[in-house]
């Protein structure tokens, strides 16, 4: 990550910290604070990607995406040994129809 996106990255936290909406003016005005001179696109594509959103919501919500999968992982450790076996099988099938090896 370049210093660039990484002083837009904390400035998108320091609105979002001060529930003020994320702008590219204010991305702008608070890394020329910082005394960073930075290219205008890298404002409006930050810009762009968080309108409409709440940063804090996202920052808080991260870990809780992934929890469900890991949890179905688990239940099914048991089934896992033939799961695996099965899509083995069915991998090396697909190749032999296709008519085409690895090494052909």
């Amino acid at each position: 990550m370049s210093i660039a996106e990484k002083a837009i990255v904390y400035a998108t936290l320091i609105l979002a910290d001060d529930n003020v909406e994320i702008t590219a003016d204010k991305l702008e005005a608070i890394t020329k604070a910082a005394g960073l001179n930075i290219e205008s696109i890298y404002f409006n594509l930050f810009a762009k990607a968080f309108e409409g959103k709440d940063v804090n919501e996202l920052l808080l919500n991260v870990g809780s995406a992934s929890a469900a999968p890991a949890a179905g992982a688990v239940a099914a450790s048991g089934d896992a040994p033939a799961a695996a076996e099965e899509k083995e099988e069915s991998d090396e099938e697909s190749d032999e129809d296709m008519g085409m090896g690895l090494f052909d």
